[in-house]
């Protein structure tokens, strides 16, 4: 090897060691000052007071910044993370929450909700915050973009009652009735994943989450109220418009009789009142946990599947639901012969408040007072934290 090459060599590996010594330096930098998205982190915990565990992760950062292979290696993964972990949490600013809360309060917040990782299930407060944006937005939309969502899921709703009762009136001919009814009721989560995965807006769904910024003092009650009776006018009347075009439809195409819409309707309005109000909670109950189970899912095909199981299941038991069961009992005013325009207006009314109490109670009010109490953990650590540094430093 010639004189030249070998002194060629150490000048360019001198060259690279002062590179090195030179990416030490600038990582030396307080956190704040960086933009890498490894120290997200780490700026969460400045701002609530943990310094310990920043200088732990920094010089954690440090010792790997010294292996070329992590150096070239680093950029990539990082970039491709934060990518994939782009989400509303993740977006979440202050305005979003309520001015009353702190400043270190709304840290905190941020600090809960943006913990997941795309290799576990989504954190609980990740869940309700990203269900607080939601139905912020939602109050935010025009009066005219609320009605018309709603309106659209009052139909699409309509369609697992629709298909439901064909195959009652099918299966109707060789099985008993309730074995029929029972089977029939299973179709029941086609019109649900529809609104769902459509993203229309469904009273029993939005029942929880919209009372959420409420709950979080972020929204005034009465812009609930008003949005409530915007989407409950808007599913009931296309609902009503279903049951008049489609049923009616069903009847002139022989899918099925008078009578198998007087049957169902009997199945649903065959008990008392008070029946019909328990009945209605559990199914407020089970939409809210299954609106919850929908924000928890990462992808279309598990949302499909959630559900699936919680509305068939509602489907199998009989339970009272206000949207479809409006479709249901007013198909049989429409166009049976055993129900009166009083019975219909008085099952509107029990099962409306039976899934309202079901969806808020149940759901967004407990759920939310964990997450409060999650919030207080959280804060309590960051408290512990900033004692010990205290001590250590004197």
């Amino acid at each position: 090897m010639s004189q030249d090459t070998k002194h060629n060599q150490q000048y360019s590996q001198k060259h690279s060691d002062n590179a090195q010594d030179n990416l030490s330096d600038s990582e030396r930098l307080p956190a704040s000052t960086t933009n890498h998205v490894q120290h997200n982190d780490d700026a969460n915990d400045t701002l609530n007071g943990n310094h310990e565990k920043v200088n732990m992760e920094h010089s954690h950062t440090l010792q790997h910044s010294h292996s070329p292979e992590d150096s070239h290696a680093n950029p990539h993964v990082d970039s491709h993370h934060s990518d994939e972990h782009i989400k509303a949490t993740e977006e979440l600013d202050n305005d979003d929450l309520p001015e009353e809360i702190s400043d270190e309060d709304k840290e905190t917040i941020k600090k809960v909700a943006g913990d997941d990782n795309l290799s576990q299930a989504k954190s609980y407060a990740s869940i309700l915050v990203e269900q607080v944006i939601h139905a912020k937005e939602t109050f935010e939309r025009s009066l005219g973009s609320l009605f018309t969502s709603a309106f659209t899921a009052g139909l699409e709703i309509g369609i697992s009652f629709f298909v439901i009762l064909s195959a009652f009136a099918l299966l109707n001919d060789v099985l008993p009735s309730r074995y029929a009814m029972v089977l029939s009721s299973l179709l029941y989560p086609i019109g649900f994943i529809i609104v769902v995965i459509g993203q229309s807006l469904l009273f029993t769904e939005q029942t929880s989450l919209l009372s959420l910024p409420v709950l979080n003092k972020i929204e005034p009650l009465h812009k609930l109220l008003r949005l409530w009776g915007i989407v409950i006018a808007g599913n009931i009347v296309g609902g009503c418009l279903f049951a008049a075009l489609m049923v009616g439809l069903g009847l002139h195409m022989h899918l099925f009789t008078d009578h198998a819409i007087d049957a169902y309707a009997e199945h649903i309005l065959g008990f008392e009142w008070w029946v019909i109000f328990g009945s209605a909670v559990l199914a407020g109950w089970m939409m809210g946990v299954a609106a919850w189970l929908v924000t928890s899912a990462r992808d279309t095909l598990s949302r499909i599947v959630l559900v699936s199981i919680i509305t068939g299941s509602i489907g199998f038991l009989g339970l009272h639901h206000s949207i479809v069961g409006n479709i249901e009992v007013f198909s049989a005013l429409l166009y049976g012969n055993t129900v009166s325009l009083w019975h219909y207006l008085v099952f509107l009314v029990v099962v409306l408040a039976g899934n309202t109490v079901g969806g808020v109670v149940f759901v967004a009010v407990l759920k939310n007072r964990t997450f409060l109490f999650e919030i207080e953990r959280v804060k309590e650590q960051a408290a512990e934290a900033r004692a010990e540094v205290d001590r250590r430093r004197f």
